[in-house]
């Protein structure tokens, strides 16, 4: 079998007890049917546009020869550096299917002007700028981080002497104002399936031309999809799909925070693609299923809240030890490919079972918004409640400030935690200059009580921002954000990625405000020093 799980304990009951109404209702051949109406009369419109993900496998299967031969013949001109500017799911299967397969891939989802020079500076051992092919991906095309990058390298390409069309690879929607844009320029486009939404896009042009590339056999990612299509579409107690949406999505009251622990699968970064894929898809109409990416020894494996369900990626589900040491958890192990096939169809089909349309995400707009009019008003940065060791503190509500310390006013925001909340830690940083910070979201599940997330900004903002709006009104919301002399031009732009990324975190505060979401901000001055002040106060 491509894909197995295995349950125990109080998930397995809840499963047994909830896959007989599925399997009554012809779920899994319905969706494998296309039938639009499984989700109700006011999804079924936007269902109809977005289920092309099903076929996704015979469909990509003739891009395969075309992906290899590319990369051939950018091989042979010595063009061996590939980069991906896109975000959300248009980054996140890709880079999974990257660092599995072990090649090189570096991925551009950030308007971090730090990390937007790293991506056009590149590695001198790689070769930098010189030997780099940028990889453009996005459905519409006004994506603006995505927009942004292809600006600042088009202008690198050219100060090199470099022709940017033989750099520059496309992937959109046919019709979009990129695929019109981009072949006028004379660009090489490659068009995706316009009825798969971003997040359901893995094994589509989205995921295979980035990482077929860079070297990962997408011919091989295909066929283990398609080893597991017969197994999802039949509406059997064996079904893996009708099982992992059962589990995840069922019960009553239900476990509504999936832990996400990544422990031996050999499998890199799976966890990060899950989350995007359910936070969007399910978070909104004031419910949802919150993903909480966690390592094996986090803290909430100790306290176990009631509303948390573990579920663990293995590479052995049916090895015994495994059962006894982890009772009441989701167990499960598959190739790459059959992943994203069940995942695709266990979120699709909790969406149904949630009483939600998994197709659109009708918060995400909102940042967007926010972000465009800070953009065009330039008004200039709210006075700090206070400042300490460097840190600028802002916060939505005076009252969490009022102990004039860092340690005070994450202690406040942990009190207005309800008992079935959790905790959002955003990170708008160059990440590559302190990837530690990932380490925050350890120190504050365990000082809140409760399960945290972490997300790098902008990139959460196309996957989990959906469920800070939309899913239930029970989080809190840690920003951090630097100051940094560095700074990147956006060619044909009013604003630099500096500008941007500010503008893009005061906006997401500025809406999670006005939801009513408690926010604090942290601004680092001297992000390598305060990183260790922040860590103290978090403990």
């Amino acid at each position: 079998m491509a894909f197995d799980i295995h349950l125990t304990g109080h998930v397995k009951s809840v499963v047994e007890a909830t896959l007989p109404g599925l399997i009554g209702d012809l779920v899994a051949s319905g969706l494998t049917a296309g039938d639009s109406s499984l989700w109700g009369p006011d999804a079924e419109a936007e269902a109809s546009r977005r289920l092309g993900w099903l076929e996704a496998v015979t469909v990509s299967l003739p891009l395969v020869p075309q992906i290899v031969a590319l990369r051939e013949e950018l091989t042979a001109k010595g063009l061996t550096r590939i980069v991906l500017a896109g975000m959300g799911g248009s980054s996140l299967a890709p880079e999974v299917i990257a660092q599995t397969a072990g090649v090189p891939l570096v991925i551009l989802d950030s308007t971090a002007p730090g990390q937007v020079l790293a991506a056009l500076d590149g590695d001198p051992e790689a070769g930098g700028l010189e030997r780099t092919v940028l990889v453009v991906s996005s459905k519409s095309g006004s994506t603006v981080e995505t927009d942004s990058a292809k600006r600042a390298f088009e202008a690198a390409f050219r100060d090199l002497g470099i022709d940017p069309t033989e750099r520059i690879i496309v992937v959109t929607d046919p019709g979009s104002p990129l695929d019109e844009a981009a072949r006028a320029d004379g660009y090489r486009v490659f068009n995706a399936d316009p009825n798969v939404g971003g997040r359901y896009s893995a094994l589509t042009a989205f995921g295979l031309v980035p990482a077929g590339l860079a070297g990962a056999d997408i011919e091989e990612l295909l066929a283990e999809a398609d080893a597991t299509l017969l197994e999802v579409a039949i509406d059997s107690p064996e079904n893996p799909a009708l099982v992992l949406a059962a589990a995840i999505a069922g019960g009553s009251p239900r476990r509504d925070k999936l832990a996400l622990i990544s422990d031996g699968t050999h499998i890199v970064g799976l966890p990060d693609w899950i989350e995007q894929l359910i936070a969007e898809s399910t978070g909104k109409n004031g419910t949802g299923i919150l993903p909480v990416v966690m390592l094996p020894v986090s803290p909430e494996l100790e306290t176990k809240p009631a509303d948390l369900q573990v579920l663990r990626l293995v590479d052995e589900a049916n090895e015994f030890h495994l059962f006894e040491h982890h009772q009441g958890e989701i167990l499960v192990s598959g190739s790459l490919g059959a992943q994203f096939v069940v995942w695709e169809y266990a979120t699709a089909i909790a969406g149904r079972m949630l009483g939600i349309n998994p197709f659109d995400q009708p918060d995400v707009e909102s940042a967007k918004e926010a972000t465009r009019g800070l953009l065009e008003r330039r008004p200039e940065p709210t006075a700090p409640a206070f400042t300490v060791e460097g840190v600028e503190v802002r916060v939505t509500d005076a009252a969490l400030a009022a102990s004039g310390t860092i340690a005070g006013v994450l202690d406040a925001l942990w009190a207005q935690l309800p008992a079935d909340g959790y905790v959002s830690v955003q990170a708008y940083v160059n990440r590559l200059a302190i990837p530690q910070l990932q380490g925050l979201r350890e120190l504050v599940a365990a000082d809140s009580g409760r399960p945290a997330t972490f997300g790098w900004g902008p990139r959460f903002l196309h996957s989990t921002g959906q469920y800070h709006k939309g899913g239930p009104a029970n989080g809190v919301f840690l920003q951090i954000v630097e100051r940094t002399d560095v700074d990147v031009e956006i060619p044909g732009r009013p604003f630099t990625f500096g500008q941007l990324i500010a503008a893009q975190a005061a906006g997401d505060a500025e809406v999670l405000a006005a939801h009513g979401r408690p926010v604090v901000t942290l601004t680092l001055t001297d992000p390598q020093v305060e990183v260790l002040s922040l860590f103290e106060a978090a403990q």
